[in-house]
């Protein structure tokens, strides 16, 4: 009997990770600077201060990987 499994492809897997995180990011960003316009300067609330930290932290992590890819590719095509 066939397994009817779908095959994890942890590049793609780590790509779209790091493109939608891209999108969270940005728009926790944007978020920031609308939440510092309203509140006329002053220091806005910690969590909408911080709420773009979670998602660079994992993004700095998917592109690592993803700038390394190129490099561990070549070097297991060198391999014997």
């Amino acid at each position: 009997m066939p397994s009817s499994e779908i095959p994890l492809n942890w590049n793609r897997l780590v790509r779209l990770t790091h493109r939608w995180l891209s999108i969270v990011f940005t728009l926790t960003v944007i978020a920031n600077f609308v939440a510092r316009a309203q509140t006329g300067g002053a220091e806005p609330s910690p969590w909408i201060t911080y709420s773009p930290l979670p998602p660079l932290a994992v993004m700095l992590l998917t592109g690592l990987y993803l700038f390394a890819l190129p490099y561990i590719a070549k070097q297991r095509s060198n391999e014997p």
